[in-house]
């Protein structure tokens, strides 16, 4: 029987002699692998590539975000010139942020504007070949599984502009108290070789700009843009952040940090949507848990499975220098092994070293000789790695990876069956804008995992801070929330194996009628049950954020996207399930498709105008709020469900500032020299 408080058998210490060097440097390798792509591609546009035809001009780029309410809302405007004497097909390639929500494309040409609405997929694509056939004007939007959105539009006359315009919501996280906003431009050099009959260009020639609007029922500390130099400002409800220049490239991700003050307490808070008594509502619950998580210390095992595929050649030697700093400051006590993995994997420290200098000189050696090159084959990396596991010591697994997985064994029920057989505390970086996010999804469910997509923009010192935070502390085990006394449906999974430290919860779901509701959620540490409880009101009804109807839907889509590619439900009807609620709240999916058309091209073709009235109700609501103070959605006020005495976790040094150890800013200090070196040598 396995011992409940453990995550691999092992009890989790409730002492602490820490290690910050070591542990700093375990860290640095999990992100500092990112800092340098040599061939990354940004988002641009691309048109056909007929004989003399000139690549189309970005000539501004435009981006406006509202950040409220634990999601945020971005407004994207671009505008594009033909200078070729003939018209032509352009389409827009936009990285997919994991849970972005699109919810508005509209193209302006000239005197007319167009708005979309969400069809089936080969629908859309018939009517938008039809129409282009013909001369008229018209979009598509499609989704390229998890990689990219696509922006067809045609035609683009010649030597004119035409203005493309997006909206798509996302939900953000807190971690330690530091929330973390992402624009993805950058492509990542995963992807395949675009076709030579396209031309590419990401260069904006005239105005290029970002701006932030951030309100917070919550104080916050600070806000940060690294690698960007903005200006901010402040009014009586929001503090704004603008970015911009004259001209640019969109080759890099623009990242927000946002730091809430230290000591704020462990909350509920509870946003709801409910159009009328009739309908059912929509709810999005945060959890951020005040749980006094205590440190660990005892011998730990350290599995680095790390990718050396082609993809990672301008990475390699970073990589190797960051795991060479980790294991010479391991402790006598702690183990290591080093998995790699290309085509396939082999174990290059053989068996578990002890960390004595002798085995650490020895694995220096062999990191030495490390080489790129090759597919990727994951599961044969992770299925080393999971070799020869010692049931009475607590085993981190370290994967960093930054390929889309295309040797070997690929499907995600093999993952799902081979990482449910152990029990370690598993820490995934995965690296890149276009990294297959879903199958780590897969990993981490299978372990109670984490993982952190990383762009080459974030704040990487950062990063290993705060991941440095949850491989000290133990963790929560069996966490279970449960909802009685109001008729809650359709939420997404709520039985969640292991919380690591600062880990904020993000759960979607639907209610039938208002009334009074108990919340409880029960866990584990260090043994021992626990159970928090609180009591709120769900009402009758709520139009402040009509918003959440889609992202709720997108989070049931990708939760029935992930059953389905686990096998546990028939593929036919997840398939239906999913097209219906693509079709019902107006999402583009694998199945549907955004079809850009006008007033009179849309009542042609029977289509109903679902996506233009949901469009106007979120307008709506969005001018409403903007009037009005920002709102404190915590529910448990009055009956706290988590001690007063235990406010939710901070770290004061990672992202957005704060002090930290004399130890841990030497530690960070090395990790910045050796990005240094790294950048001059790959630059050389």
């Amino acid at each position: 029987m396995k011992n409940q408080s453990n995550t691999n058998g092992a009890p989790e210490s409730s002492t602490f002699t820490s290690n910050i060097p070591r542990i700093i440097s375990l860290l640095a390798l999990l992100v500092i692998g990112v800092v340098f792509v040599n061939e990354s591609r940004a988002a641009g546009t691309l048109s056909l590539n007929a004989a003399g035809d000139l690549p189309l001009e970005i000539r501004d780029h435009q981006v406006s975000v509202t950040i409220q309410n634990g999601f945020a809302r971005t407004s994207v405007s671009q505008v594009f010139y033909n200078s070729n004497p003939r018209s032509v097909e352009g389409l827009y390639t936009f990285p997919v942020p994991k849970q972005g929500s699109l919810s508005e494309v509209t193209i302006l040409a000239g005197d007319n504007e167009m708005k979309g609405e969400v069809v089936e997929k080969d629908r859309a694509e018939q009517i938008y070949e039809a129409e282009t056939s013909r001369g008229n004007q018209a979009g598509l939007t499609q989704k390229d599984g998890y990689r990219d959105f696509e922006f067809w539009v045609a035609p683009i006359p010649a030597n004119s502009e035409v203005k493309l315009q997006f909206t798509y919501y996302e939900p953000l996280e807190l971690d330690h108290g530091i929330g973390r906003y992402l624009y993805t431009l950058e492509e990542g050099g995963t992807e395949e070789v675009i076709p030579q009959f396209w031309s590419r260009n990401s260069s904006v020639q005239n105005s290029l700009s970002i701006e932030v609007e951030f309100k917070s029922a919550w104080p916050v500390a600070d806000i940060r843009t690294p690698g960007f130099n903005t200006t901010q400002w402040e009014s009586e409800q929001s503090r704004f952040t603008r970015f911009e220049s004259a001209g640019g490239d969109l080759n890099k991700d623009f990242v927000l940090y946002y730091r809430l003050q230290d000591n704020l307490p462990g909350r509920i808070e509870v946003v709801l949507f409910k159009a009328s008594t009739e309908l059912p509502g929509t709810f999005m619950m945060v959890v951020t848990p005040g749980v006094d998580l205590k440190p660990l210390d005892q011998g730990s095992d350290y599995i680095f499975v790390l990718d050396v595929s082609g993809s990672m050649s301008g990475k390699l030697g970073t990589l190797v220098a960051g795991v060479k700093q980790t294991i010479k400051t391991f402790r006598p006590q702690d183990r290591f092994r080093i998995v790699v993995f290309n085509d396939e994997s082999r174990e290059l420290t053989k068996t578990w070293l002890p960390a004595t200098p002798e085995q650490v000189d020895h694995a220096v050696e062999l990191l030495d000789r490390a080489q790129s090159g090759g597919g990727t084959n994951l599961y044969s990396g992770l299925k080393r790695g999971l070799d020869s596991l010692d049931s009475d010591r607590v085993t981190s697994m370290i994967l960093v990876t930054d390929g889309v997985t295309n040797k070997g064994i690929v499907d995600a029920k093999d993952f799902d069956a081979l990482m449910s057989q152990s029990d370690i505390r598993f820490f995934g970086f995965l690296i890149g804008n276009q990294s297959n996010w879903p199958l780590m999804e897969t990993v981490c469910n299978a372990t109670g995992g984490h993982y952190k997509a990383v762009s080459n923009s974030d704040d990487i010192i950062g990063q290993i801070l705060l991941a440095k935070s949850k491989v000290l502390h133990e963790s929560i085990h069996d966490f279970d929330l449960k909802i009685r006394g109001v008729d809650a449906f359709d939420v997404s999974p709520t039985q969640i194996k292991k919380v690591f430290r600062g880990q904020q919860l993000v759960f979607f779901g639907r209610y039938a009628d208002g009334g009074e509701a108990d919340l409880e959620i029960s866990a584990r540490i260090s043994g021992q049950d626990k159970l928090y409880t609180t009591r709120f009101q769900f009402p009758e009804l709520d139009t402040d954020n009509p918003e959440l109807e889609r992202l709720w839907a997108l989070n049931r889509i990708q939760f029935l996207e992930q059953q389905k590619r686990l096998g546990l439900t028939d593929a036919s009807e997840s398939e239906s399930a999913i097209s219906d609620l693509s079709l019902q709240y107006q999402l583009v999916t694998d199945y549907t498709s955004m079809l850009v058309l006008s007033d009179e091209q849309f009542e042609q073709y029977g289509i109903d105008r679902r996506n233009l009235a949901r469009t106007d109700i979120e307008q709506i609501a969005q001018m409403q709020r903007a009037q009005q103070p920002t709102i404190n959605y915590r529910v448990d006020n009055n009956k706290p469900a988590f001690s007063e005495n235990a406010p939710a976790p901070t770290y004061n040094g990672g992202v957005g500032g704060g002090a930290g150890s004399i130890s841990e800013w030497v530690a960070v200090f090395i990790v910045a020299l050796l990005a240094l070196v790294a950048r001059r040598t790959f630059a050389a």
